[in-house]
């Protein structure tokens, strides 16, 4: 309840930004405070080297961060999703191909193939969401595969089989609902991962130079000089909205896999 509670909050957040926070703020053009000026009654949260409010500039960049994180995650489940049940329902060289290919994904360090992908496709909100849906899919296929070799040896698969359904139907009917708990609650913490994943490669200088997330905030401060210049309220903001939102989904995550897996529900 707890990380639902703060998950709700920055959901509001992102969601009420346009009321919360002008977006002219987000300009350098809008910006009318002073050069990192400390927290005050105007500037709750300080302002950045270039006048702008932070308060604002963390309020927007909910927007983006949680975007990113939603839609590179559902990317990533559906690419895990199919090659996981296709593998454990298929067998045979099929299921050969596709855990080999699997495997490569996996044992290839995620950062340096995120940050070649980002530097290939270019910097944008777009490619972003692509780079960290195709490389986060590995740990949700095996996830998947397994618990999909657990469900087609079942006796109302095998009854259905003998009565004449076939593989559509088999996948669709039976081995997807019995498969979806998991994949749903293994989403929850891939959005934690995600998000995570867009932080670093903005902090990079991978992100979308024209979007403003918590990940181009931190860019921007620690290019700014905050550390040696003292100006924490620049760097603290973002980093601890970044750790309450994977904090959030991970307590959401494991939450939902204790209500969903009937052996930790008993234990």
């Amino acid at each position: 309840m707890a990380g639902l509670i703060i998950l709700g909050f920055f959901l509001i957040v992102a969601l009420a930004a346009p009321l919360l926070a002008d977006s002219r703020g987000l300009s350098p053009v809008g910006a009318t405070g002073g050069v990192l000026d400390p927290p005050s009654l105007d500037y709750p949260m300080g302002t950045d080297d270039l006048g702008r409010s932070v308060l604002t500039l963390t309020i927007w960049g909910s927007r983006i961060s949680l975007m990113v994180g939603f839609f590179a995650t559902a990317l990533s489940m559906v690419i895990g999703a199919v090659i996981g049940i296709a593998a454990g329902y298929y067998g045979g060289w099929r299921e050969t191909a596709m855990m080999r290919f699997t495997d490569w994904f996996l044992v290839i360090p995620f950062l340096p193939l995120a940050i070649v992908l980002a530097s290939i496709l270019g910097r944008s909100l777009f490619n972003i969401i692509l780079v960290i849906g195709i490389t986060s899919w590995p740990g949700t296929a095996r996830l998947v595969r397994a618990q999909t070799l657990s469900v087609k040896e079942r006796p109302y698969v095998e009854r259905a089989r003998a009565l004449g359904a076939g593989d559509w139907h088999l996948i669709t009917r039976h081995i997807l609902p019995n498969v979806f708990p998991l994949i749903f609650a293994n989403t929850i913490l891939v959005v934690a991962i995600a998000i995570l994943s867009e932080t670093t490669l903005s902090f990079l200088g991978l992100g979308d130079p024209l979007r403003i997330s918590w990940g181009t905030i931190l860019e921007f401060a620690f290019n700014g000089g905050a550390a040696s210049r003292g100006a924490w309220w620049w760097l603290l903001p973002p980093g601890v909205a970044i750790v309450l939102v994977v904090l959030a989904f991970t307590m959401c995550g494991y939450a939902l896999d204790e209500i969903l897996n009937p052996r930790l529900r008993r234990r």
